[in-house]
């Protein structure tokens, strides 16, 4: 590991609840490169009441090969193979939430090509056990490998608490990160399918924390983010890739993404909690008014980004009317 990254493996919870059933969400399509490794590490997990359901939106490689190959070592009950609605990664996930069924205890979200620590369900499990009241959902920083594996930095760390206000403007973490509880999974199935998300990760970021749910943000990695040229999503940490976010900014993508979560919102107006619908209908109806009024919305719905440049991003945002 390169000098200056640090991380914190944990030892496995021996109090754990073993008999919490777990349904792993893996979303593939042309994966078949990494495919492997991904499932051994899900497999080897110490957490072992899993049943994975591989929802393939359409792979023309050896990924089903590869799936296949699983369940006949595995069982087709604990490796089931869902045929995704082939409108793209976001609604690939959704769908296998829904379709996974209600009886779960929780909800992982899996990309093909990662490697999950072998801790990873059974830390997020235990944080996610002792509250089982409210939608929540665990989340977390994770370990950057490149292609042959080796571990090459961490994603950013994110120290403010989660919050609608900071959902609104910006995703903190990847959905291969997530688990969900099954209040929040029940919550998230009710998105509108005629509508297009921008990315499934963010918006559960939204919506749970709209409707008053909570997001355990994990600073301490358990997977490992692999970095490829075939990433949809990368951990857009270079300096490049900064450059380009600013792009996407001033030409108007941030604004159109916000308009189709605003869009996606209003089927739950009834469900957020009504500091959320204020904080919502202030985001709404100052956005795209006049740069005073703009500006105060700042103020009025206390928006924040995690860092300092973000906030000083978002600013430029609301200036340039590109929120």
């Amino acid at each position: 590991m390169k000098k200056g990254f640090s991380y914190q493996v944990r030892k496995p919870i021996s109090n754990m609840k073993m008999d919490k059933r777990v349904a792993i969400l893996l979303c593939t399509y042309n994966g078949s490169k990494y495919l492997r490794k991904q499932l051994d590490s899900i497999t080897n997990q110490t957490h072992q009441s899993w049943v994975i359901f591989a929802s393939d939106d359409g792979s023309t490689d050896d990924t089903l090969d590869i799936i296949k190959e699983f369940q006949r070592r595995y069982g087709e009950d604990r490796v089931v193979l869902l045929h995704g609605p082939g409108k793209g990664f976001a609604w690939n996930f959704i769908s296998a939430l829904e379709a996974s069924g209600n009886d779960f205890d929780y909800y992982a979200f899996s990309d093909q090509d990662d490697e999950w620590m072998e801790n990873k369900l059974s830390h997020a499990l235990k944080l996610l056990d002792n509250n089982q009241h409210k939608p929540v959902v665990y989340c977390g920083r994770t370990l950057l490998i490149n292609e042959e594996g080796d571990e090459i930095g961490l994603s950013p760390l994110f120290n403010k608490t989660p919050s609608f206000r900071n959902a609104l403007v910006q995703s903190i973490a990847g959905g291969n990160t997530m688990v969900l509880n099954k209040q929040a999974r029940d919550i998230v199935i009710e998105t509108p399918k005629w509508q297009e998300i921008v990315s499934h990760d963010w918006w559960v970021y939204i919506l749970i924390t709209g409707c008053g749910g909570e997001i355990f943000y994990d600073a301490s990695p358990t997977i490992k983010y692999r970095q490829h040229q075939e990433n949809i999503i990368g951990s857009n940490l270079s300096m490049l890739a900064r450059i380009q976010r600013i792009k996407k900014l001033m030409a108007g993508h941030f604004k159109c993404w916000n308009d189709k979560n605003i869009e996606l919102l209003k089927t739950f107006t009834g469900r957020l909690t009504p500091e959320n619908a204020r904080i919502l209908a202030s985001f709404n109806s100052n956005r795209n008014s006049n740069i005073l009024l703009r500006v105060k919305m700042i103020f009025d719905a206390k928006l924040y980004r995690q860092t300092f440049f973000g906030n000083i991003a978002l600013i430029v945002a609301i200036i340039f009317n590109k929120i």
